[in-house]
C-alpha cells in the first residue's frame, strides 16, 4: 500500500462500499480499506428500503440469482403485546448484509478499485501546507491521499483520533442480532417494544429472519449476560418471548455492538466526507439506514467527481447530505421517545391504532424519495 492514492475509502460498509464503486466505475483511483475480512456479519436491521431500489438495479449492485422478501407491512407492538399493522407505502425487501456486502464488494473489485481488507487505519491527519491526507495503519505504515472518505461506522477508533464531539458521550444502548427461522410474516416488518428498547425483525432471504434490537446496557449488567437479559427483559412482551422460544437461532452466538450513539454528526470532518454512519446514524425503529447509507455513499462520490476544489467538493457534500438526511434524522431521534417504556409504547400503538395517518406521516418523512 506504500506510496499515495488519489481516494482512500476508509470502511467497507455500504456507503463505502457504493462510494468505491462509483469512483472507481468513473475511472478514479480509489483505495477501500476495510478491517474485517468479507463476508461477514454485522449488527443491522436488513430491511432496505425501496428508495435506492432501482439505483441498485442500475449500478448493477443488486444479486438477481436470490428470491428477496418483499415487505409492505409495519407491525408495531406495544410492551405488553399489543400489536397493531399499517401499510408501507413505498414498501422495501429483506436483504442480510452478509450477501449484499459481499455482492457489492465483488463488483468493486469488477471495475477496478483497489481494496485491502484486514487492517485497521489507525489516524487521518489533513495536512493544510500540502493539502493531502496522511493515513497511519495498524502496522505503522503510512499513506497520502488527496481525498478521504470515512465510511467507518457507527463507532470507531477514529473518531476518538478525530475528537469528534459525540465520543465524548456516553450511550446507554447495546445492538444484539440474531439469525433465525421463524413463523414471521415474511411480507411484514416488526417492531416489538419492551422495557429500555425496542426489537425488530423481517424476512431475508434463504427462508430465514434477521432479529435485531437495541437495548440498555444496564440492563446487560445487571443480569449478567445477553440471554439473561432476554429473558428478564424482553420475554416479558409476548411477542417477543414466542420469537425467542419457538424459533431456531442460527448463529453460534449473537452479533453485538455497544456504545451505539444517535448524537447529530458532522458530514464533512476534518476534510472528511463522512458517509453512512459516520455522518449520522438514524434510529434503528425508522427502518431505512441501509437505504441511507447507500444513498450517502452515492452523494459522497458524486462530490468528488463533479467538484473542482476541496472547497467545491465539501459544500457540495454537506448541502447534498444535509438536504437528503438531516430532517430525518432529527425526526427519528424525536420519534425514538415514544419507544422503549410502558406509557409511551401502548400511547404510540393507540395513536396508530385510532390516527393511522399519524404512522404514515412519521414514515413518509423518515424515508427518502426514490433515487
Amino acid at each position: 500500500m506504500k506510496g499515495k492514492r488519489k481516494i482512500v475509502v476508509i470502511g467497507g460498509g455500504l456507503a463505502g462500499l457504493v462510494s468505491a464503486y462509483l469512483l472507481a466505475k468513473s475511472g478514479q483511483q480509489v483505495l477501500l480499506i476495510e478491517k474485517k475480512h468479507f463476508p461477514f456479519h454485522r449488527v443491522c436491521g436488513e430491511y432496505l428500503s425501496n428508495e435506492v431500489l432501482d439505483f441498485l438495479k442500475r449500478e448493477g449492485l443488486l444479486p438477481l440469482c436470490q428470491d428477496f422478501p418483499q415487505i409492505s407491512t409495519f407491525l408495531f407492538s406495544d410492551t405488553k403485546g399489543k400489536e397493531v399493522r399499517v401499510p408501507l407505502d413505498l414498501g422495501g425487501f429483506g436483504i442480510s448484509r452478509f450477501v449484499l456486502d459481499e455482492y457489492i464488494y465483488q463488483e468493486v473489485l469488477k471495475v477496478g478499485g483497489e481494496v485491502k481488507t484486514g487492517i485497521q487505519v489507525e489516524s487521518v491527519c489533513f495536512n493544510e501546507q500540502e493539502r493531502q491526507f496522511t493515513l497511519v495503519m495498524a502496522g505503522g505504515e503510512e499513506l497520502l491521499a488527496d481525498y478521504v472518505i470515512g465510511a467507518f461506522g457507527k463507532r470507531s477508533k477514529l473518531d476518538k483520533v478525530l475528537k469528534r464531539s459525540f465520543i465524548e458521550k456516553r450511550s446507554p444502548y447495546i445492538g444484539v442480532k440474531y439469525h433465525i427461522k421463524s413463523d414471521f410474516i415474511r411480507d411484514t416488518v416488526g417492531l416489538y417494544n419492551f422495557k429500555g428498547g425496542y426489537c425488530g425483525i423481517n424476512a431475508i432471504e434463504e427462508g430465514k429472519s434477521n432479529l435485531c434490537y437495541l437495548g440498555s446496557r444496564d440492563h446487560l449488567r445487571e443480569f449478567g449476560s445477553i440471554s439473561a437479559m432476554e429473558q428478564e427483559i424482553l420475554w416479558k412482551n409476548p411477542g417477543l418471548k414466542h420469537l425467542f422460544t419457538e424459533s431456531e437461532f442460527l448463529f453460534d452466538r449473537p452479533e453485538v455492538i455497544n456504545e451505539i450513539n444517535f448524537e447529530p454528526k458532522s458530514p464533512v470532518d476534518n476534510h472528511i466526507l463522512m458517509a453512512g454512519d459516520s455522518a449520522g446514524l438514524i434510529t434503528p425503529l425508522c427502518g431505512n439506514g441501509m437505504a441511507m447509507a447507500i444513498h450517502s455513499g452515492k452523494l459522497a462520490a458524486e462530490a468528488i467527481l463533479r467538484s473542482r476544489s476541496r472547497q467545491e467538493v465539501e459544500a457540495y457534500y454537506t448541502a447534498s447530505w444535509n438536504s437528503n438526511f438531516r430532517r430525518r434524522l432529527w425526526l427519528g431521534r424525536k420519534v425514538q421517545l415514544l419507544f422503549g417504556t410502558r406509557q409511551a409504547s401502548v400511547f404510540t400503538r393507540k395513536l396508530i391504532q385510532y390516527i393511522p395517518v399519524f404512522a404514515s406521516q412519521i414514515i413518509k418523512n423518515t424515508h427518502g424519495r426514490p433515487i
